[in-house]
């Protein structure tokens, strides 16, 4: 018997027992039908009252910003350096723009304490001149479209080994370096101060800083015009300043060769009336007496001849140095665009700046004076920069855009703050500072992007 045959012969006898195929496949089809349909409508997981939200994807959920703290006493904010707080060490994203954004509250503590930083001159020593609100420490620069990482003292004092950094200009480029010798310190890396030669001692305006342990020094340098001048004498008689355009400070100029990173910072002195000198004679005159018969010159463009010339210098003097001594070692030349004050009404009148909270960003424009002169720093840097040669220049030159985010710092400033008892004037009026910064304060920030801008 074949084997087809056997086939056949099971499948009669087993024809009852077994289904058509058609209709075998047609009962699957409404079984699964079935299965699927008590899946949709019938919910397996057990009722709850509280279940968890659905976060969709490309829903931004908007949460309120953190609170600064309620008041404190000053010693108490300052004296704990947060362990959380652990500064980021990378650079931020090429091409971050720092010079525009808004600043946000934040609720860590300064890196120093402001009351035992003995790189601070009285003046800036706020809380520890009996300023009692705490509200202006916790504010943080939050530049638009990109981040600004945090100070990092680590980070700096490598890339200062071996190096000389040195702060040039008027009080806010001492400022400044206060600023910076504070922040570095908080890392436990104490600098000895040293004396400058005695003949540039001027109370306070060349000091010097050195941390040891990295042979690395923080230097300031009194030079408000960056070329050479004598600043007026009141009580001489002397009611302006003489600034020769065309000659330059060697109290600074001459010391060039020794700094690997020069900060200017200068503006505020050009506004006070001054004759300017070119060539042994006299070229024009910003707001003198009449009896003087000089021709009224744009301080502006007195402003902007002193940096060019100084920036040109720089770089010719560190090319020949070069030349010499058969090295390019890089040289960063940064320089701050200018800082605005906010007193309200005249400054020499006892003017307060009152304000205890930033503006927002848009509430308080940019004046047209401080429009121009940072104007002019951004378009002489950035000529200078050309004429260096781009990234494989012996000289970096680089422009610190701090003018918006200063601007918006009303509350940051010392205000009657600046000494302990507050001296009454004979008009019965307490004598306001509301142009130098607070430390800790805004001026801390500068640091912040000359950290990043060091690091290039």
């Amino acid at each position: 018997m074949s084997f087809t045959h056997l086939v056949k012969t099971y499948e009669v006898q087993n024809d009852k027992l077994l289904l058509p195929k058609k209709q075998l496949v047609t009962y699957a089809l409404y079984a699964l039908i079935a299965v699927a349909l008590l899946y949709l409508f019938i919910d397996p997981a057990p009722a709850s009252s509280s279940k968890p939200a659905v976060t969709l994807p490309w829903v931004q959920q908007e949460l309120p910003p953190p609170s600064p703290p309620p008041y404190q006493q000053p010693d108490e904010v300052l004296s704990s350096a947060p362990t959380q707080q652990v500064a980021k060490e990378a650079s931020a994203p090429q091409g971050c723009d720092y010079s525009d954004g808004e600043w946000v509250p934040d609720p860590n503590p300064p890196l120093y304490n402001g009351t035992t930083c003995e790189a601070i001159k009285d003046g800036r020593s706020c809380a520890a001149n009996g300023r009692r609100d705490t509200g202006y420490l916790h504010w943080r620069w939050q530049p638009r479209g990109c981040e600004l990482p945090a100070f990092s003292p680590a980070a700096f004092l490598r890339w200062l080994r071996h190096k000389h950094v040195a702060f040039v200009g008027d009080s806010l480029a001492r400022n400044q370096a206060e600023s910076l010798v504070c922040l570095l310190s908080s890392s436990r890396s104490r600098p000895e101060e040293e004396e400058e030669e005695e003949e540039l001692v001027d109370g306070g305006r060349f000091r010097r800083w050195v941390f040891i342990e990295h042979n690395a020094t923080v230097s300031v340098f009194w030079s408000p015009f960056l070329v050479r001048g004598v600043e007026k004498a009141e009580k001489a008689g002397v009611p302006y300043n003489d600034v020769v355009l065309d000659a330059f400070d060697e109290r600074w100029m001459s010391r060039l060769g020794e700094v690997d990173a020069v900060v200017l910072s200068a503006g505020q002195w050009f506004k006070i009336p001054s004759v300017y000198h070119e060539s042994g004679r006299v070229v024009g005159c910003h707001a003198c007496a009449k009896e003087l018969n000089h021709t009224e010159t744009s301080f502006f463009a007195a402003f902007r001849d002193a940096v060019h010339r100084t920036l040109v210098e720089v770089a010719r003097r560190h090319e020949h140095d070069a030349a010499i001594h058969k090295g390019r070692k890089e040289k960063v030349v940064a320089m701050a665009t200018f800082s605005p004050s906010h007193f309200e009404g005249d400054w020499d009148k006892g003017a307060p700046c009152p304000k205890k909270q930033p503006y927002k960003s848009g509430e308080k424009e940019v004046g047209y004076t401080e429009a121009e002169m940072r104007r002019i720093v951004l378009e002489e840097v950035e000529a200078a920069a050309a004429r260096a040669g781009g990234a494989a220049a012996a000289v970096r030159f680089a422009a610190l855009d701090v003018t918006t985010l200063a601007n918006l710092r009303p509350d940051g400033h010392p205000g009657p703050y600046m000494r302990k008892n507050p001296v009454v004037g004979d008009d019965g009026r307490v004598q306001n500072d509301c142009l130098h910064w607070c430390m800790p304060g805004p001026v801390d920030t500068f640091n912040q992007i000359l950290l990043q801008t060091v690091l290039g």
